[in-house]
């Protein structure tokens, strides 16, 4: 039997220096922070809108409008920390992985090996990489603060060239390998 989607997940564009954000809320908290011209777009799409039985509607919430004043001042340099409510969909190892990278401290960098060993995977290299390219809140969960065990900059949903400019807004200088 198909479930029809009853709920709505309230979506507005944010324009930021680095590119297009999509930003998303459901139920009082932000489900959705990513790039508009991700190639990953109908995958993250597709995974919101089936496990939380919802469809976009074109509007904006309290929690929209204040992720975008939060955004705003990070991207001003006047904040480092976030705090908004989070929502993430995802699996239990996924949604490990993106609280994790909560812990990552703006201005410093950590290679995915180093990420791995912090969950206590130190083999699932590979699987912590994907689960971190599946992010759905990027720049609020900083997953473009990983970054290759070479100090190279890899894959990132926005482009490595907004990858590249986070990193310098930020100043990273830290890394945490």
């Amino acid at each position: 039997m198909n479930r029809r989607p009853s709920n709505i997940i309230q979506i507005q564009r944010y324009h930021s220096p680095c590119g297009d954000l999509m930003l998303g809320s459901f139920e009082g908290k932000l489900c959705l922070c990513d790039w508009a011209v991700e190639k990953h777009r109908d995958i993250v799409d597709i995974r919101l809108r089936k496990v939380l039985h919802a469809n976009y509607e074109e509007k904006t919430s309290d929690i929209i409008e204040e992720t975008s004043k939060q955004l705003d001042e990070y991207f001003d340099g006047k904040r480092k920390v976030f705090d908004i409510p989070l929502l993430f969909v995802g699996t239990d190892f996924q949604k490990k992985v993106w609280h994790k990278l909560l812990e990552i401290p703006y201005g410093t960098t950590i290679s995915y090996g180093k990420l791995a060993t912090l969950l206590d995977m130190p083999k699932a290299v590979r699987a912590v990489a994907n689960a971190n390219g599946a992010n759905a809140i990027s720049i609020i969960a900083p997953c473009h603060r990983v970054i290759g065990s070479d100090h190279s900059l890899t894959g990132y949903g926005g482009g490595l060239v907004a990858k590249k400019k986070l990193l310098e807004l930020e100043s990273a200088e830290d890394t945490l390998f």
